[in-house]
């Protein structure tokens, strides 16, 4: 597409809604680790460099993962996504191009969707695009404030989020393109004065609208693809999703 892309996968959290000592991204879905399907979601739209930001059973990934082209990037402290993002500030110092983030519990996303995100992000020169989604119920995520024009203005946690906000049903799904520059050069920027007291990488938004730069959105138009794994259920769903269209594939 003219532009290098390189990937950030965020993969360092626990996963305590599901129920095991095991790191959620290595809980496996169709015989392979959740972790892997993010990394075979960079490796289809062709990025050039794959950092993987590790935290909880970081050793054990690192191990299960040795033999891909990825470097991997430690968070002691788990304080939130923009702190995640953070630590691979040095792995991209002087990188020029987009930098792609996505979520190591995210397993159904489609290269399709990706590329669609990135093409769009390239067209509108912006210095961040949020892949987003509309759900009937969007309780418990973050929702996505957009002016008359449709620009994103923000993007506020549920926590945070007043009755109004509450009942917008557009949602964040954790998935970004940045421009490079834009987002090392500022990311040191974001606070963590809300409810969960973290660095949110949402803050970016506002950040660049306080500069005058384009912040959009990206709309995936099936909510299952981008479903995040946050529970036994959600695993067997997905694994469900996954073995259906197996089955559909035509016979060789």
């Amino acid at each position: 597409m003219g532009e290098k892309l390189g990937t950030i996968i965020l993969a360092a959290g626990k996963g305590t809604r599901m129920k095991s000592d095991l790191a959620k991204v290595l809980h496996p879905l169709c015989g392979k680790p959740l972790l892997s399907y993010s990394i075979g979601q960079a490796r289809q739209v062709h990025s050039d460099r794959t950092v993987i930001v590790i935290g909880h059973q970081a050793d054990r990934i690192r191990e299960i993962f040795r033999d891909e082209d990825i470097i991997f990037v430690e968070q002691k402290r788990q304080l939130g996504t923009g702190h995640a993002v953070l630590q691979t500030k040095g792995v991209f110092r002087d990188y020029q191009g987009t930098v792609l983030v996505l979520c190591g519990d995210v397993p159904l996303l489609k290269a399709g969707t990706i590329m669609a995100m990135w093409k769009r992000h390239m067209a509108g020169a912006a210095a961040v695009t949020v892949l987003t989604v509309v759900l009937d119920d969007p309780g418990g995520y973050g929702r996505v404030l957009t002016d008359s024009s449709g620009k994103v203005l923000r993007i506020v946690e549920e926590k945070d989020a007043s009755d109004e906000e509450r009942r917008i049903n557009e949602i964040n799904t954790g998935i970004y393109c940045f421009e490079s520059t834009f987002l090392f050069e500022n990311l040191d920027r974001i606070g963590n004065k809300n409810a969960q007291g973290e660095y949110y990488l949402t803050d970016m938004i506002e950040i660049a609208r306080r500069k005058g730069l384009t912040a959009q959105n990206y709309r995936a138009n099936d909510p299952t693809e981008v479903m995040g794994i946050n529970s036994v259920a959600d695993l067997e769903r997905a694994a469900r999703f996954v073995q259906s269209h197996e089955n559909r594939k035509p016979r060789p």
